[in-house]
């Protein structure tokens, strides 16, 4: 088997008596997307940091295309791309020499041409950093991070505050970068963003990885169930349907308008809960089947949402 892009082992990093990074331990293969899920503080940036030379670890080892970044930093350096939660650079430098500057830096460069037009720069390449737009600033940033063709990108919150549109349009170029085999490490706390580009997913919590898996896999291995809300005109009856299963318990809103039932046969419930709503004259008004989010599976690991 080939040797894992990235290995990490027990890693800690501890600011004096605070642990930010207690003891994580995952693997990244070859041409794998792999996304650090969880709020902010949980500390994914900082494991990026560490595994991109950028900070020293406490403990633990750690492999990054079979170099220590602690040790040998610049070789890890010059064969990685970076974008970081936030990319500023002068106001007056133009796109061009932006790219330029960045490929000097390395001991092999991208054709400069082809990776502008790739991400929509070309036609800008003359404009200042200054008069660009958020979405532009993010592709030229992303550009930037493949200025050295590297065998590993880390993407650092690549859409964070960004507008729906735009975040759309940063997912297809990552995308992109997946289809051609890239080996991708992201952290985000976008639900829909891990779910949507990611292999493998580490949801952290706390500085520990809390669960690791396909987003799919961990979505069934948690919960196993779809979630059935339905709205009803009038309350719902007080006694539910003939027979209704006890582990399956059914939720009300205060004036019962609103119930809600996590199933693992969800079109089932629909049935019976409608034929139900019917014979009692509630009057159906909205029904949803809402599949398990990792939103789902996070509150259910740790009690908390991704966003407190």
């Amino acid at each position: 088997m080939a040797e894992p892009a990235i290995v990490v082992r027990s890693l800690h990093k501890r600011y004096g008596d605070f642990e930010a990074v207690r003891g994580i331990d995952f693997e990244v293969a070859e041409g794998e997307v792999f996304g650090l899920l969880g709020p902010n503080g949980a500390g994914k940036t900082t494991t990026v940091e560490i595994l991109e030379g950028l900070r020293p670890r406490s403990s633990g080892e750690v492999r990054v295309l079979g170099l220590d970044p602690a040790h040998e930093a610049p070789a890890v350096k010059d064969r990685v791309g970076v974008s970081l939660q936030a990319t500023n650079l002068p106001d007056k430098m133009t796109v061009h020499e932006a790219v330029e500057l960045f490929a000097s830096f390395y001991s092999r460069q991208a054709k400069l041409e082809p990776l502008l037009r790739r991400f929509q720069l070309w036609e800008k390449r003359a404009a200042f950093y200054s008069t660009l737009s958020g979405g532009q600033k993010q592709r030229l940033a992303l550009a930037l991070a493949l200025v050295n063709e590297p065998s590993i990108v880390f993407l650092d919150e690549p859409t964070a505050g960004l507008d729906p549109q735009v975040r759309l349009e940063i997912h297809n170029l990552i995308l992109e970068l997946k289809a051609a085999r890239t080996t991708i490490l992201l952290t985000t706390h976008y639900i829909e963003e891990a779910e949507r580009l990611c292999d493998r997913v580490a949801i952290v919590d706390e500085g520990r990885i809390v669960a690791i898996g396909p987003p799919q896999d961990l979505q069934q291995r948690v919960l196993g169930h779809s979630r059935v809300e339905i709205s009803c005109e009038l309350p719902a009856p007080e006694t539910l349907p003939a027979g209704w299963p006890e582990q399956y318990p059914v939720h009300f809103s205060d004036d019962r308008r609103r119930l809600w039932v996590a199933h693992p046969r969800p079109a089932k419930a629909v049935l019976e809960l409608v034929k139900w709503i019917d014979s009692n004259g509630a009057v159906l008004d909205d029904l949803q089947i809402r599949r398990p989010t990792l939103e789902d599976v996070f509150i259910e690991l740790t009690g908390k949402r991704l966003r407190d």
